[in-house]
């Protein structure tokens, strides 16, 4: 294999390899040689796709210059299949990075606030100009095979993957080794783990597969299924030059916690006027609501009452569904996204959720990791994780405020303190150095179960009546790991058991 094929062949694997992986560096070194510029991540992060920006400007030269020896090459001779297919990814490689910061405005636009944008405001004028370049380069002469790419899918493609890589990187702080396999494990969420095929027959069928996320509570599970809703496939009209749909209210969220069984259903499916107490009148659930390229968000899956499973297992299956009192058949064009902190094996052993709704939801499922095994494997994220929390907070003042938030949480905080709360708690813990200048970790993180808390508290006589009764609620939750359930076992009002439980530090 002469060298013109080598770079070639990691020119087409770095162009459809998973950016969060390793082997992406290893390619960039390769393909960059001795000009290869090793950086911080810090660095890179303001770089393109992860990569330093001096390593995509040398290999976008490099690229764009070999592009055009071969597109003068085979305008006079006919290549084989391999290297034809060897230099339309080049083309497509070369395209990307020489667009980049135009799509990166684009994409930056597109994820911007929450105004819906008008027509004109999303015609994309540069399109014009890709799409000349891309004419030229993919039909060197009449002899070359035909693109097995449209220039407005290739587009389309090129403004989702930044789109991906913009949700996932900007949103997910931290080196660890378990947020960078989270991150990779959200790309293939996305694209899958073959990006040639996905190009090929994938990028609008995903949208059938619903993805469950699972992971203690305030892990992001939220911003996960973010990155994932919202960086789903939308075509490009050549002829508008504008997108078939905008991010506007992308990814509709319903938390089923914090809504009675009655409420969850009327959210999700919709109702007709008088189908039950209250219903004055016709409503659209979300399932109705949301566009064929959004997607709606179940938080707390966990928690749905098996009744409801069953009519979710329906549209999962049909991909059609039915409003409260009605028996039209609507159809859902949307994708299906669901998170819980539940242990779901221990949940369908109990009978509290369904094994064929759990197979059906399971399909493509995340996991979130916890914010002390985060800490355990890059000590020095907690840095990074607390910047980018006090950024959202008072943006101006987040460089100044993060020494001193670590030093309180040196001087308060135990060394091995588990974080049980995980980023919530430590978001918690910035706005408290930030008001009080103190944290101090709630007193029943300890090793003690609630049991144990329970049985001591009343051998002493200290808990008040109101006070037992929380961590009665947090004994029985545990066990059965369902709001749902606890409140059916004590005849409580689910919001009730939910308001008791967190009193107790059981977020």
């Amino acid at each position: 294999m002469n060298s013109e094929t080598a770079f070639l062949d990691a020119v087409g694997e770095i162009a459809y390899i998973n950016p969060f992986t390793p082997r992406r560096l290893e390619l960039e070194r390769q393909l960059l040689g001795g000009t290869f510029v090793e950086s911080a991540p810090s660095v890179r992060r303001r770089g393109v796709a992860g990569m330093d920006p001096v390593n995509v400007d040398r290999l976008t030269e490099q690229c764009a210059a070999l592009t055009e020896r071969l597109h003068q090459r085979y305008a006079g001779k006919t290549p084989t299949q391999a290297r034809w297919d060897r230099y339309e990814d080049l083309v497509l490689f070369t395209l990307f990075y020489l667009f980049w910061e135009k799509i990166d405005t684009t994409v930056q636009t597109m994820c911007a606030g929450d105004a819906q944008p008008t027509e004109r405001s999303r015609r994309v004028p540069y399109y014009r100009t890709f799409k000349a370049s891309f004419d030229r380069w993919m039909h060197p002469s009449d002899k070359c095979p035909p693109p097995n790419v449209t220039a407005a899918h290739a587009f389309a493609c090129f403004l989702q993957l930044r789109r991906a890589f913009f949700h996932i990187y900007e949103h997910l702080v931290g080196s660890s080794r378990p947020m960078v396999e989270l991150r990779a494990s959200i790309w293939q969420s996305i694209f899958t783990h073959d990006m040639r095929r996905y190009r090929r027959t994938l990028y609008d069928k995903l949208g059938n597969i619903p993805t469950l996320i699972t992971g203690p509570s305030g892990t992001g599970k939220e911003l996960v299924a973010r990155a994932v809703g919202m960086s789903r496939y939308i075509p490009f009209d050549e002829k508008t030059q504008t997108f078939a749909d905008d991010l506007h209210g992308a990814v509709l969220s319903l938390n089923i916690s914090a809504l009675s069984g009655t409420l969850v259903e009327s959210e999700l499916f919709g109702h007709q006027r008088g189908s039950f107490t209250g219903a004055i009148a016709d409503r659209a659930g979300w399932l109705e609501v949301c566009r064929p390229l959004g997607a709606v968000f179940l938080d707390e899956i966990g928690d749905l009452d098996p009744s409801i499973q069953v009519k979710l297992l329906r549209v999962l299956q049909t991909r059609t569904f039915q409003r409260i009192g009605d028996t039209k058949d609507r159809l859902f064009a949307g994708k299906i996204m669901a998170a819980t902190h539940v242990d779901l094996s221990q949940a369908m052993a109990k009978g509290r959720l369904r094994e064929d709704f759990y197979y059906r939801l399971a399909a493509d499922r995340i996991h979130t990791p916890g914010l002390a095994e985060q800490l355990k494997d890059q000590p020095g994220d907690m840095r990074l994780m607390i910047y980018h929390l006090l950024r959202r907070i008072v943006a101006d003042e987040a460089e100044s405020l993060v020494d001193q938030t670590l030093e309180v949480i040196a001087r308060d905080v135990p060394a091995d303190y588990a974080w049980p709360g995980n980023v919530r708690e430590l978001e918690q813990c910035t706005r408290n150095v930030l008001i009080r200048h103190s944290y101090r970790p709630p007193p029943e993180v300890a090793d003690a179960t609630p049991a144990a808390v329970l049985a001591t508290g009343m051998a002493d006589g200290k808990f008040t009546a109101d006070q037992l009764l929380d961590r009665y609620c947090r004994l029985v939750y545990e066990q059965t790991g369902s709001y749902v359930e606890t409140a059916r076992r004590l005849g409580l009002d689910r919001r009730t058991v939910r308001a008791r439980v967190e009193r107790c530090g059981q977020k």
